[in-house]
């Protein structure tokens, strides 16, 4: 009874490795044609923040740059915002009667740089996951051989 388990769980895994390696690399390649497709562009070099330099005129094509280039947008907002929120911005114009155009315009300011910057935490957070399935089909393929072989070696 054993063997059959083996085998029969070892063939499934076998089966469902490759699968999901698959659509890992599927889903990583829509990620990136996506992000492509966006023609984002680094500014260069010497006009990012310290640390992100190595990107400086590169297209966005990857999640990590992706994350990076959301990072930029995130100090652009917090910069033009004086580090206040979507929310307190909406909340100060309504107070006000809605009739403060600087305030209305800031207001769009931030809704619109979070926004990007959301669209391009998304778009890293799906590269990470298309890392992960394809980690767990490479795992799952490497499990199933070995209770192929267990279940050809098991003693009856």
């Amino acid at each position: 009874m054993m063997p059959v388990l083996l085998y029969a769980v070892g063939a499934i895994l076998v089966v469902a490795g490759p699968v999901l390696v698959v659509s890992g690399r599927v889903g990583r390649t829509q990620v990136q044609r996506e992000l492509s497709d966006q023609h984002i562009v680094f500014p260069p070099a010497d006009d990012l923040p310290a640390g992100l330099n190595r990107y400086g005129g590169v297209q966005v094509t990857t999640g990590a740059q992706a994350r990076a280039y959301s990072e930029i947008i995130g100090q652009h907002v917090a910069a033009a915002t004086k580090g206040r929120t979507y929310a307190q911005i909406t909340e100060e114009w309504q107070a006000g009667g809605r009739t403060d155009e600087r305030l209305g315009k800031l207001r769009e300011t931030a809704f619109m740089g979070n926004s990007l910057r959301g669209a391009l935490l998304g778009a890293y957070q799906a590269w990470q996951v298309t890392a992960l399935v394809a980690g767990l089909g490479a795992l799952f393929t490497a499990i199933g051989v070995v209770f192929v072989a267990l279940g050809a070696t098991w003693p009856l």
